[in-house]
């Protein structure tokens, strides 16, 4: 590995968040990554735009990651983001608030890199526009959905970009196929879902469903909106619960369908099949005791729910969806696919399920485990690691 001629070179990690969304975590687990591993090549830091980091404040402290802070107290605390027009004026506001700090920190307190993920917008603007002696990696998190505007704020501004990552070989060649940035620029960086220390600790914790006597459950996690398809997935377990009685679901997540998901639950007499926990910190203690892990998504890229799973040994039934599912699962070897948004796909493949030769199941458990840890900590470092120094090597 490269030393940086024994010179520590500081890595700004660029992410506003509104909610809690899986990119949080990743952005964590990646400056993590640097300062665990690096041996001091790389020192990390996250920019705190509006206080949304605070409350991770303790965490960060203890993996000793600092804080780059624009206030002194979290400015959106209060604020309503639920609903789509909410949300955007939401980022409007925090666009307009750290224009000026992020460009003046990049002027006068220069990274080596500059890793963007949410909101990433004002960063490529402000690369456009200035000169700066910072590189600026464009970080893909999830299948982008490219409306016009930000079809077009690519077009100028990433031919200025260090690099592009993407998650998985289908967004890299959907990236490719735009033809924005020359290819190489456009790297291959798998998300880093998976600290195996933390998974071992998380598992241990006791699952208070067991008490309940709430067992032989399916279970599905994700943040309660339209990307993840639960209303689909609540009418599939409906038709589910009229062949038999006994079948159980937890869903786990917060987010603006969730009244809409209750109403549902209700309405069609769930309440003792399906139960939402709403938002946990530890989705581990359930997944373990889970009979298989269900994802109805419209699009991921591949989905953390989907690593985690696999790695916690857990057989999966996905969507077909763009862009991530099929890939991590290798086109059905190490889980069951379904077609996207297709109530008599998913219905047979359960039953498909139900009925599965064991030693097939354990083959499946087998390739999924293995392609999850290619989304470990260590595993992301590595790569990340030939990136920053990806300048040096040509």
């Amino acid at each position: 590995m490269i030393s940086n001629n024994g010179k520590t070179q500081k890595v700004y990690y660029w992410s506003p968040f509104i909610s809690r969304v899986a990119t949080v975590r990743a952005v964590i687990r990646s400056a993590e990554s640097l300062k665990k591993y690096s041996k001091n090549a790389y020192e990390p830091y996250i920019i705190n735009s509006v206080g949304e980091w605070f409350e991770y404040e303790s965490e960060l402290k203890d993996k000793n990651i600092k804080l780059i802070n624009f206030s002194k107290s979290n400015l959106i605390k209060n604020k309503q983001y639920q609903g789509y027009i909410n949300s955007r004026l939401l980022y409007w506001y925090i666009f307009f608030k750290t224009f000026f700090p992020l460009l003046n920190l990049i002027k006068r307190n220069p990274p080596k890199f500059l890793i963007i993920h949410l909101m990433t917008s004002l960063p490529l603007l402000l690369n456009l526009l200035k000169k700066f002696n910072t590189h600026i990696i464009l970080r893909i998190s999830g299948f982008p959905k490219l409306n016009l505007f930000r079809k077009q704020l690519w077009k100028i501004t990433l031919k200025k970009i260090f690099l592009v990552t993407t998650p998985t070989v289908g967004t890299l060649e959907y990236i490719n196929s735009l033809k924005m940035i020359k290819k190489e620029k456009v790297k291959l960086l798998r998300d880093p879902v998976i600290s195996c220390k933390e998974v071992r600790l998380k598992k241990k914790e006791e699952n208070e469903l067991n008490k309940n006597d709430f067992k032989n459950y399916f279970i599905s996690i994700g943040r309660l909106t339209k990307q993840k398809n639960f209303l689909f997935l609540i009418d599939c377990f409906s038709d589910l619960i009229k062949r038999k009685k006994n079948y159980k679901l937890v869903i786990i997540g917060e987010g603006e369908h969730r009244l809409e998901i209750e109403k549902k639950i209700y309405s069609n007499n769930l309440k003792n099949n399906i139960i939402l926990l709403g938002y946990k910190e530890n989705i581990f203690k359930y997944l373990k005791d889970a009979r298989a892990f269900l994802l109805t998504s419209l699009w991921e890229d591949p989905g953390f729910v989907l690593v985690e799973s696999a790695y916690c040994n857990i057989p999966i039934i996905s969507s077909d969806c763009k862009n991530g599912p099929e890939e991590f699962l290798n086109h059905g070897k190490g889980g069951m696919l379904f077609k996207s948004n297709s109530k008599i796909s998913f219905l047979s493949k359960i039953q498909e399920f139900e009925n599965i030769n064991k030693s097939l199941l354990e083959q499946f458990l087998l390739n999924s485990k293995q392609t999850s840890r290619n989304f470990t900590i260590f595993h992301h470092f590595k790569t990340l690691f030939e990136l920053l120094n990806y300048e040096n090597n040509n």
